[in-house]
Order: structure tokens, then C-alpha cells, then sequence
């Protein structure tokens, strides 16, 4: 099991931030390798409800069940993500700053088997890195409109 936090000040106000977070044909402008969400069960970003993730990473494929566990925004939205040998429990918060603008905080735990346990053990950054990298792609998509799929 692996556990950290990231967190990154955004030059925006929350209802503005939380806007874009929520919605998820956004995903594709901050998520690198996004390709699809599926709804497999519930209504979309309701408590219980479920979706299939797809990305691309490197060349292979991923898939990846999300089931939202709470979501009150615009105060918090936490999920768990089950992918072939990775359960990722994810709990995010969104505070407001004094100067109007938001502090996203994303506390992560991941729990692994098979062969990533092996990639838990041996690249633990990798998975903070990538976190990280998310959320400075949302910062740059919420601040300044950029979106990383003009970078293919």
C-alpha cells in the first residue's frame, strides 16, 4: 500500500475551478492519455454511480473502473479507480483561499497486486508524478486555457 498527498494553488475561484472539474468532456483537456468515460451504472457524478475509463499510456491501453464515493461539491469529490492489478482510493477537497482563489488537495492511497505490486515497489514517484502532472494540466487548462491534447 502507498499513500501521499499533492496540492496546488489555483489563480481562480473554487466555483469556477469546480465547474470545470465536474464536467467530463473537460477530461480530455488535463487528463494525458484520455480517451473515453463510459456510465455503466447511476446517474453521472452521483454517489454510487460508476464509469469506464479509458486511456492510453505509452501503448498500451488502460482500463479503469471509477466508482464515486462522495461528491459534495464544491467542497469535496472523492472516488476509488480498480484497473488491472491497482485500486486507487482518491479523496479530493477544494478550499478557498483568502485571495479568491482555490487550493486543491488530492490525498491518494493505492493498493496494488500481481505485477504492480513490482511497479508499486520499485517507481513509488512515478505514481505522485503522475498525479501531480494532472493537476498541473487542470491549473493550466482553468487558468490559461491550455489543453494537453495540443501538445500531440
Amino acid at each position: 500500500m502507498m499513500k501521499y498527498t499533492t496540492e496546488i494553488k489555483i489563480a481562480k475561484p473554487r466555483k469556477e475551478i469546480v465547474e470545470a472539474f465536474k464536467n467530463p468532456d473537460n477530461m480530455k483537456h488535463w487528463q494525458r492519455g484520455f480517451i473515453s468515460m463510459t456510465p455503466i451504472s447511476g446517474n453521472l457524478g452521483e454517489e454510487g454511480s460508476k464509469n469506464m475509463l479509458q486511456y492510453k499510456m505509452g501503448k498500451r491501453e488502460i482500463e479503469m473502473e471509477e466508482t464515486i464515493i462522495k461528491n459534495d461539491l464544491p467542497n469535496q469529490f472523492h472516488a476509488n479507480y480498480k484497473a488491472k492489478g491497482v485500486y486507487n482510493i482518491q479523496e479530493n477537497f477544494f478550499e478557498k483561499t483568502p485571495e479568491d482563489q482555490t487550493l486543491w488537495i488530492s490525498h491518494n492511497e493505492f493498493r496494488f497486486n500481481g505485477f504492480m505490486k513490482l511497479m508499486g515497489i520499485l517507481m513509488p514517484g512515478a505514481f505522485r508524478k503522475q498525479s501531480y502532472q494532472y493537476m498541473m494540466d487542470f491549473k493550466a487548462f482553468v487558468e490559461k486555457g491550455h489543453s494537453v491534447l495540443k501538445e500531440k
